[in-house]
């Protein structure tokens, strides 16, 4: 009797081994990319920033350089199924993954662009909002990319710009000077509506295009 309760326990065992979802692992590589987004999600607290830029439900935003999602998910999730992210970038693998973690999270309301080093090719008269965490210093051609988003942006729609403050920051390679932010910004046909500046190493520059 005990041979039999054994071997139906082992039997079991086995069924529900092979009946269990599968469980996806997650790479090295992943890992790392997940230590990494926790770290800078400390530096950059999205719910924080998403309240310092005016962020709602139902809003619309383009994500500039949005890269595989660290912060395309958060914003998904503020704006709900009645807003939509343009979640760009110009690697096409990197939106894949963005794409894949959307998807994997039950984010209906996320949509990739591909984009051009001088055009993100953001929808035209669609966004609240246009935004740039971490991407700015990296643009191959920062005044063209600025200027084109203007279509972009609703009658009243903002342009957010998040980018590390070199006399806050010892990245000195990774940062703006907020003066040259000034500059290029009304260079690009914008002006100031405020900066933000509660960060610890970034500011965030709020713009409207001129009237």
């Amino acid at each position: 009797m005990m041979k039999r309760t054994i071997v139906a326990l082992s039997l079991l065992s086995i069924f529900t081994v092979l009946a269990a979802p599968a469980v996806r692992a997650q790479s090295d590589e992943e890992l790392v990319e997940a230590e990494w987004e926790k770290r800078v999600n400390q530096r950059q607290p999205p719910e924080a920033i998403m309240d310092a830029i005016g962020l709602k439900a139902g809003m619309v935003i383009g994500e500039v350089g949005a890269g595989t999602g660290r912060i395309a998910v958060w914003l998904a999730r503020r704006v709900g199924p009645q807003g939509k992210v343009f979640a760009n970038d110009i690697d096409a693998e990197a939106l894949d993954r963005l794409w894949a973690r959307a998807k994997r999270l039950k984010f209906v309301n996320v949509e990739t662009v591909l984009g051009k080093s001088d055009d993100p090719l953001l929808p035209r008269d669609a966004l609240d909002i246009a935004f740039m965490i971490n991407v700015y210093h990296h643009l191959e051609k920062p005044l063209a990319i600025l200027v084109s988003l203007r279509p972009s942006l609703k009658p009243g729609g903002v342009l957010a710009i998040v980018e590390r403050d070199p006399a806050k920051s010892e990245y000195k390679a990774e940062a703006t000077p907020r003066e040259d932010m000034v500059r290029r910004l009304n260079d690009a046909g914008y002006e100031i509506v405020r900066i933000e500046t509660f960060l610890t190493e970034d500011n965030i520059y709020i713009a409207r295009p001129k009237r």
